[in-house]
């Protein structure tokens, strides 16, 4: 998990652990399309997506969190996906978040990487795809403004940001 491009906005930083290529075209709710640029890294494995989910905005918190990747099968998948246990919905990472059963009506926004070789660093360069930024904190500005302080939620991230896991960042992850 890391914030970006917000203070409040979380994000999946993955490392599938095999070569991801570009997908071809997403399509976006309002019928957009754009291309995903694919995995980063040495091994073209690493991609990030927000954690707000494409359908009611269900994010992970400090407390608890309904939406992770589940690298394992599961009832409901057959693993390697990110799952929303609000309401099942469940993204493809390999596929650029693409949505692969449940309501959300589009993928997840990708934030888009770069990889510097020399130094073994990624950096976020922007975000494409269906960005639910404004729902998301007209949604939730009172949790926010509790969490953050007035005004802070929407500050942007720095030049550095914090990468933890998703244990670490959160009390609870619910499993479904």
């Amino acid at each position: 998990m890391f914030s970006y491009p917000f203070a409040a906005t979380p994000c999946f930083l993955l490392d599938l652990g095999r070569p991801v290529a570009a997908a071809a075209s997403l399509l976006r709710a309002d019928g957009a399309t754009y291309a995903w640029s694919g995995g980063v890294g040495a091994r073209h494995s690493v991609v990030a997506f927000s954690a707000i989910c494409a359908h009611k905005l269900a994010y992970p918190t400090r407390e608890v969190s309904f939406i992770r990747f589940q690298p394992s099968r599961s009832p409901t998948s057959d693993g390697n996906v990110i799952h929303c246990c609000a309401d099942h919905s469940v993204y493809d990472p390999a596929a650029g978040a693409r949505v692969v059963s449940g309501p959300a009506p589009q993928p997840l926004a990708a934030i888009l990487l770069d990889y510097d070789p020399e130094r073994d660093e990624l950096s976020a360069l922007g975000t494409v795809g269906a960005e639910q930024f404004d729902a998301f904190f007209r949604k939730y500005d009172f949790k926010l403004t509790l969490d953050y302080g007035a005004g802070k939620a929407r500050l942007p991230v720095g030049a550095t940001t914090v990468v933890r896991e998703l244990t670490e960042y959160c009390r609870q992850t619910i499993q479904c």
